[in-house]
């Protein structure tokens, strides 16, 4: 574990001597670096990129995976990524992707279906 961080009743504080080094070291380097660390330290993407497992995906739709595995051979279904090389290859959804095709499948009458 880093010096930055000590351990309190099972939760991890920043010393507050270590922060405001910190923090003296964060407005000496450069904007560029800073932006460069930033993209690379988010665990949470934004929103719409969001990947989710052909089961969360079918949950969202309310869907079954079967039913989403045969969209993917058909066509019509939401657009995919594979992840790997070959038969083998994980199939994910990113969110944006789910919320397009749920809203290309919006209609007001039959008429308009087409």
């Amino acid at each position: 574990m880093s010096a930055f961080w000590k351990s309190q009743n099972d939760s991890l504080t920043p010393h507050r001597e270590d922060a405001e080094a910190s923090t003296a070291r964060a407005a000496q380097t450069p904007l560029t670096q800073t932006a460069k660390i930033s993209q690379h330290d988010h665990h949470t993407p934004p929103d719409g990129d969001r990947l989710l497992t052909t089961t969360e995906a079918a949950d969202v739709l309310r869907l079954s995976n079967r039913t989403l595995e045969r969209y993917r051979v058909t066509g019509g279904g939401p657009r995919y990524i594979k992840l790997g090389p070959g038969k083998r290859a994980r199939v994910v959804y990113r969110q944006a992707d789910l919320e397009t095709w749920l809203n290309d499948g919006v209609f007001g009458s039959t008429a308009e279906y087409g």
